[in-house]
Formats: C-alpha cells, structure tokens, sequence
C-alpha cells in the first residue's frame, strides 16, 4: 500500500511538471539569425559601383571583414557588440574601416551605423512583420518588412532557415532608384546585402531616359565565416 501511495505521488508530480511546461513553453524568438559572440568573423565578397555624375562612374570589387571584437553594457543593462570591419583586395592584406556595433533591445536587433542607429530585424521571424526601422532616430520613417523564409543560394552555398528583409523597392523611372535587402540565415547571421541608390538626370533633355547622376550600389555575399 506504501509503494502504491508513493507511486501515485510519483506520477502526479510528474503530470503537473508536464502540464506546467505545456501551458508555458520556452519560446525561441530565433536570435541566432544574427549570433552574436566575441570572436564571431563574416568575410564578404563585395561589388560597389558609384557613380559621381553622367558618364563618370568607378566599379570595383574587394572583400569586408566584420569581426566581434568586444562587447560592453550600455546605459540601459543591454549587451553592446562592437563590431571591427576591415577591407582587402586579396583576403590576405587587411585595412580598418569604420566599424559599428550590434545589440538586442527585446526581440529586436538594432545596427549603429554612422552614428545612425536603425532596427534592422525584429523577431519572433514572420512573413509580413513590418516595421520602422528609423524608430530610434529622427530620421524619417522607414518600414522594413519579412518578405521570404525559406531557403537561399549565395553563390555555391545552400542556406536553409533563412529569411529576406525587404528595406524598400521603388523605382519612378523619372527621378530616383531605391532598393534595398539584407539576408539572414540562422546560425549564421547576415548572408548577404544589397543596396542600390541612384538618382536620374532630370533635366529636360534626359528626363525620363534614367541615366544616373549620381548614387552607389554596393552588392555584398558570404564568402566565409566562422569564429577566430
């Protein structure tokens, strides 16, 4: 009789645990599509065009290194990652260029670029979450949006759990050319990034015919990465 009082104490203690963790489950918000460590490297093959004015451009390709150099605590108790970029025509040479940094605030994960700070993912990952990017900052409103989950290929890399953040698509024909991405993958962080910004002449006698006067386009792709 002993035994089975024990045994039935046994096993209601253990339906309680599993109801318990049933009606609350660890959620996981996926904030490993940007892993942020100290050591943590991503090298990119990069293609940039810029264009000064008509007919006078400059093309050219070369390779990023962001390395997580440190982190440190701000102001608000949040874990800071400041990020070292660096530039080589050969993977080999290596020159500093300016850095930023990296952090969570809640389930969102802010860039500090330039000394402007922009939201650039905001998780749990859904398709059609929108947001402003420029919440943090007087900017004007910018709204990014998940447009892909699913699989991505960079080059001869498969990248699976991966999602596409659509920054902005527009393109009058007439006055401007505006498009922008990024591409995280789990485990991985950003795979890849695209931003091209033009402007068309708009005089009369090339208006409407969208030849660029002036802007950049910069193509950057995972060639490797990995932690030092």
């Amino acid at each position: 009789m002993r035994y089975r009082l024990l045994f039935s104490f046994f096993l209601s203690f253990i339906l309680i645990v599993s109801c318990r963790e049933i009606e609350n489950p660890r959620l996981d918000f996926g904030k490993d599509y940007q892993p942020l460590e100290v050591g943590l490297y991503w090298i990119y093959e990069v293609e940039e065009m810029i264009v000064f004015g008509e007919n006078d451009s400059q093309t050219e390709q070369y390779f990023i290194r962001d390395i997580v150099d440190y982190s440190f605590i701000n102001s608000q108790n949040e874990e800071v990652f400041v990020i070292r970029r660096e530039r080589s025509e050969n993977r080999i040479n290596w020159l500093p260029l300016q850095g930023y940094s990296l952090h969570f605030r809640g389930n969102a994960l802010l860039r500090n670029f330039e000394n402007q700070k922009t939201v650039n993912l905001v998780l749990p990952a859904k398709v059609g979450t929108k947001w402003d990017a420029m919440v943090y900052n007087s900017s004007p409103r910018d709204d990014f949006e998940i447009e892909f989950m699913g699989n991505v290929t960079i080059g001869l890399q498969l990248f699976q759990r991966s999602l596409i953040v659509r920054q902005e698509e527009d393109d009058d024909q007439v006055t401007f050319r505006d498009n922008r991405y990024e591409i995280y993958t789990r485990g991985v962080g950003m795979v890849e990034q695209y931003y091209e910004v033009f402007t068309y002449c708009s005089r009369n006698d090339c208006l409407g015919q969208m030849i660029k006067d002036s802007g950049r386009k910069t193509h950057m792709k995972i060639s490797m990465y990995g932690k030092l």
